[in-house]
């Protein structure tokens, strides 16, 4: 009992020991003490390691503690059972005690997803990333010379091999590229941009803000739903610096509108002898056009088309680690290598190891078999019908499946991570009905040992084949029979 507690009884019921306080006294008084709490947790799950059942425990009474408050002007405040707290601050000690990110299966259909990490590395890109953590590497030194060298020199050799660009980058994140960016080449002065182009991304993270923080004068032309090239023209003056087009990675314009391509607004700029740099998000180094996929996501092309400066992030349609990728001409880029800012938005070692490996698989022309959001995004349809009936008739074969509905289907995703949004990806999927309990048995794949995460829809566990990563089908079949 809790040491000093004035308590009147423990009552016993179906769920264990009740703990009531007398009439009229503060009923968080009958609250277990912390000792008592994680001894019931230890017992019940020996396991948990000690300093999770004693942080579990704590978190639970505090939380028991403010319902018991929020109550007590009502009824006096209920009964607490202490088999309730010890499974409350049991879950509270595996959330801690379970490891961050903890590995999930993707059965969304969506290759790209920002909740689950987005790009899954390549086996041989996160081996490049132990290999680099495990020991000492020649991360900053010329190992012919001896002498200090650049971190960066052999990323940006692969990037101008791949991409021709006479200048490159890499930094932590696009949001870094953009920022450094704005900093080397406007602060002080002004930035032009169209207000159809003013997004906002996830986190409530917004294009304006990373304009104010850079130190740059935002100007906005057109409107919502038109800009057109003569909008910018006419706003540019003698404090104008750049103008910067940004990619509307989350959300798309339909019906009247217009904006100006990259084409005239180069054309615009040179007219006026300042750089054009577009924030493109995502984008990929291999030209998928003749793929299906939109001409805009193949970097190398926008540089041909007028952009002095492009930035796209590393881990979304590139398949690489979390990074900010910068192409452009000499003098923008080496401006910005000087720029004390870089030196805050720089790869980590590991970082670096992983964009390696991923650069190299480009060159040597392994990447679409070899990258895993490049065989998900290519990955033909009738191979992934075969995949669903595989799965399908495994799920059927199981004795969990009694009683379930288990159906292949013809479906829908899309990319995701803010990346060609509206472009839609032809699939199949398994559905797993469950007399219409379609979101407990969601849950409970959320729960499982190795959580699986699929849409429900209609009544129905939806499981995307086209995200399944190689031994996922096991991990799905354990997760439906409850393991």
């Amino acid at each position: 009992m809790d040491h000093g507690a004035k308590v009147k009884s423990e009552v016993k019921s179906e769920g264990g020991p009740r703990v009531e306080s007398e009439p009229g006294s503060d009923p968080r008084r009958a609250l277990p003490a912390v000792d008592r709490l994680v001894e019931a947790v230890t017992q019940s799950d020996p396991g948990l390691p000690a300093w999770a059942a004693l942080a579990g425990a704590r978190r639970a009474l505090e939380g028991a503690r403010a319902q018991l408050a929020a109550s007590r002007a009502a009824d006096g405040g209920p009964s607490l059972l202490l088999d309730q707290l010890a499974r409350s601050a049991a879950d509270l000690a595996h959330d801690l005690a379970g490891g961050h990110p903890q590995r999930v299966v993707n059965a969304t259909g969506i290759p790209l997803h920002t909740n689950l990490g987005r790009a899954p590395l390549a086996p041989g890109a996160a081996a490049a990333v132990a290999a680099a953590a495990s020991g000492y590497s020649d991360l900053e030194l010329d190992l012919a010379s001896g002498r200090r060298g650049n971190r960066l020199d052999p990323i940006c050799a692969k990037l101008e091999l791949l991409t021709g660009a006479a200048g490159t980058l890499a930094v932590n994140n696009n949001a870094s590229a953009l920022m450094l960016a704005l900093d080397t080449l406007a602060r002080g002065r002004e930035v032009i941009v169209s207000r159809g182009e003013l997004v906002e991304i996830g986190g409530s993270f917004r294009v304006p803000d990373i304009m104010e923080r850079a130190g740059v004068v935002l100007v906005e032309v057109g409107t919502t739903n038109r800009t057109r090239a003569a909008d910018y023209a006419r706003a540019i003056g003698p404090n104008t610096a750049l103008l910067l087009k940004v990619h509307r990675s989350n959300f798309e314009l339909r019906g009247f509108v217009a904006e100006a391509s990259l084409p005239e607004l180069a054309e615009v700029a040179s007219a006026h002898g300042i750089p054009l740099i577009e924030d493109l998000g995502s984008g990929t180094l291999v030209d998928l056009r003749e793929r299906g996929f939109p001409a805009e996501i193949f970097a190398p092309a926008r540089l041909g088309l007028g952009a002095d400066v492009v930035c796209f992030s590393g881990d979304k349609l590139l398949g690489g680690p979390q990074a900010g990728i910068l192409l452009g001409s000499q003098p923008e880029i080496d401006a910005m290598r000087r720029n004390p800012f870089a030196r805050a938005v720089r790869l980590d070692k590991l970082s670096l190891a992983a964009l390696d490996w991923t650069l190299e698989a480009y060159l040597d022309g392994r990447a679409e078999t070899e990258i895993p959001i490049l065989r998900q995004l290519l990955a033909p349809l009738g191979e992934l019908e075969d995949r669903a009936r595989a799965l399908a008739e495994r799920l059927a074969k199981h004795p969990a499946s009694a009683g379930r509905k288990i159906e292949v289907a013809p479906d829908q995703g899309f990319v995701g991570g803010g990346s060609l949004p509206g472009f839609a990806l032809d699939s199949w999927v398994v559905t797993v009905r469950e007399s219409n309990q379609a979101d407990r048995l969601a849950e409970s794949l959320r729960r499982a040992t190795t959580p699986v995460l699929a849409r429900v829809r209609d009544g129905a566990v939806v499981l995307d084949v086209r995200t399944l990563l190689p031994g996922d089908e096991d991990l799905i079949e354990r997760a439906l029979a409850g393991g």
